[in-house]
């Protein structure tokens, strides 16, 4: 069961495209909620509840010749959805292989963590002989259902070779950490520290909807005037001559 949980952690990028949900910072309010629609690989728009917009990706369409001409080794990684993982027999992702990886954020690392929680399994399992140099301990693991969705919780323990996106803001704090990893998607849809001066601190994630098409007006500034090909468009035709 340990082994389905951490590559269930590895899986995120192969799971989904685009993600619509409601994103809180624990401790916090309602106030503190956002609402999120990510589209991969950069595009992201955040709101608050009552629908002002804090957050909207402006360089999605942006060349990126600088970026190749710097000819660093990193400029030329596929995206994670181009490449293929190795699979275990459930399909879930059991070695990760050498991509361009990476979730857009805004003031938050927390919430990139979130979105591909690999740092609470490692890229790959590590050897049968050493099985402390695991990331994270995995314990009390458990199926659940989070927000209408089929979750697997556990309570994780960081190791030695926990290395967290942003080691001030992890996954895992020190001590038990409850973790939920959505089934579906592979997103942490919620953390909560169990022990400490850090007790309560984590996040809250509902998701709202999976691979939905989504347009570039959407994570513009200003906007393109684009149609949205899922909506009716209706002629109005008039009278023959």
């Amino acid at each position: 069961m340990s082994s389905t949980f951490r590559n269930l952690c590895r899986s995120s990028p192969w799971k989904w495209t685009s993600l619509r949900f409601e994103y809180l910072d624990r401790p916090g309010t309602g106030a503190d909620m956002v609402r999120a629609w990510l589209r991969r690989p950069g595009a992201l728009r955040l709101e608050t509840p009552d629908g002002l917009l804090l957050h909207s990706t402006t360089g999605i369409n942006d060349s990126r010749d600088g970026l190749y001409i710097s000819a660093t080794r990193k400029s030329w990684l596929l995206p994670a959805h181009l490449v293929t993982p190795v699979y275990d027999g459930a399909g879930l992702v059991r070695r990760r292989p050498e991509a361009a990886y990476g979730e857009p954020s805004f003031g938050n690392s927390r919430l990139a963590a979130a979105l591909d929680p690999v740092e609470l399994a490692g890229n790959a399992p590590v050897p049968m002989e050493f099985p402390d140099s695991n990331p994270v301990d995995v314990d009390e693991i458990r199926e659940v259902e989070h927000e209408g969705r089929m979750a697997l919780e556990a309570i994780v323990r960081p190791g030695r070779n926990y290395a967290p996106a942003d080691p001030a803001d992890p996954l895992a704090h020190p001590g038990r950490t409850l973790i939920r990893v959505d089934a579906g998607t592979g997103v942490c849809v919620a953390s909560q520290s169990l022990d400490g001066d850090s007790s309560g601190t984590g996040h809250w994630m509902k998701i709202l909807a999976v691979d939905e098409y989504m347009l570039d007006d959407l994570f513009l500034a200003e906007s393109m005037n684009l149609t949205d090909v899922r909506r009716h468009i209706s002629w109005d035709i008039g009278p023959v001559a």
